[in-house]
């Protein structure tokens, strides 16, 4: 079957270890389904596993891409749960949480194969399209604003680096549940689709804000952290997701932080029972993932150049 698959490792020129051509078709297993993969959306986790981020150099080649919409072999139009391990369906109890394409192939593919616990039905209404884009960005946004940063409607949050999957996701679900929503870009045209989108204001990084706010969803890390800090009320808290611009950041705000009492909180992905409210709240309020442009799988590389270069406002999804 064709796929888009890491090859090799190189931290430096990930897109250098990047193959398209054909891999083995995924092999029938107890308690895990087959998919016949209709639509992939591509996440920053695709670069990272280029760089050989989650994964060595022994697990090669690997195909990438952690979600997925398609039909099981029964003809049911579905979506997949990226995490597997969690609770040991399919792999045994005592296995590690991983994605796909850290222990097990990806989504960049004509079919994958993960436990049939991980397989939930796509809601009437989206797309496969928009269905890919909910697993990791839009969940793992989900969970940053509802499960970690306690906030409740009528509350404000900043989202930092508006453009990215993770920050449009939420700037739109936290629009669409009530909430105050500030976004920062360094670019002007995406801090106006971050106004469309339902932001309050959208500033330029690191620009002081009306007020002080009662979280930030923190994605971008180096860059903005210390201004995700100052940005916060005291007691606030800041929910961090990624690193995309380092993880060391120059200024770590230590006194600010004790002395403000706020909270910092790692969040990563979210549980299937956290997709499954995330699906039905889509489908309740016709809230839909920002896509930014659809391409064919044989067009990978073109993808993640775009993302490595920022030029994205909302997701890319390969159709296959």
């Amino acid at each position: 079957m064709f796929a888009a698959y890491a090859a090799r490792i190189d931290r430096d020129q990930p897109l250098s270890g990047l193959e398209l051509g054909e891999r083995p078709a995924p092999e029938s297993r107890p308690g895990w389904t087959t998919v016949d993969v209709r639509a992939a959306s591509l996440n920053h986790h695709d670069l990272w596993t280029l760089r050989g981020v989650g994964i060595t150099e022994d697990r090669l080649p690997m195909i990438l891409g952690c979600d997925a919409a398609g039909v099981d072999a029964d003809g049911n139009e579905v979506v997949l749960h990226s995490v597997i391990g969690q609770t040991g369906h399919g792999v045994g109890p005592d296995e590690p949480r991983s994605l796909l394409t850290e222990r097990y192939q990806g989504t960049f593919a004509e079919q994958v194969t993960v436990p049939t616990w991980n397989v939930l039905p796509k809601p009437k209404g989206f797309s496969f399209a928009e269905a890919t884009c909910l697993p990791t960005a839009w969940l793992t946004a989900y969970r940053m604003i509802f499960t970690n940063a306690g906030v409740r409607p009528g509350d404000s949050i900043l989202v930092q680096g508006a453009g990215g999957g993770v920050a449009t996701a939420a700037i739109a679900l936290g629009k669409a549940a009530g909430l105050k929503v500030f976004a920062t870009s360094r670019d002007e045209s995406k801090r106006r689709r971050a106004l469309e989108l339902g932001a309050v204001e959208a500033l330029e990084s690191g620009a002081r804000l009306p007020h002080r706010v009662d979280a930030v969803i923190e994605s971008v890390g180096a860059a903005t952290w210390s201004h995700s800090i100052k940005s916060l009320r005291p007691g606030g808290t800041v929910v961090i997701t990624g690193a995309t611009s380092g993880d060391r950041p120059s200024h770590a705000e230590l006194t600010r932080i004790f002395f403000h009492e706020l909270r910092v909180i790692g969040s990563t992905m979210g549980t299937k029972e956290e997709l499954e409210d995330l699906l039905a709240f889509c489908a309740n309020t016709g809230l839909r993932p920002i896509i930014e442009d659809t391409l064919p799988l044989d067009r990978t590389r073109e993808g993640l150049e775009r993302l490595a270069a920022g030029d994205l406002f909302g997701k890319i999804v390969f159709t296959v």
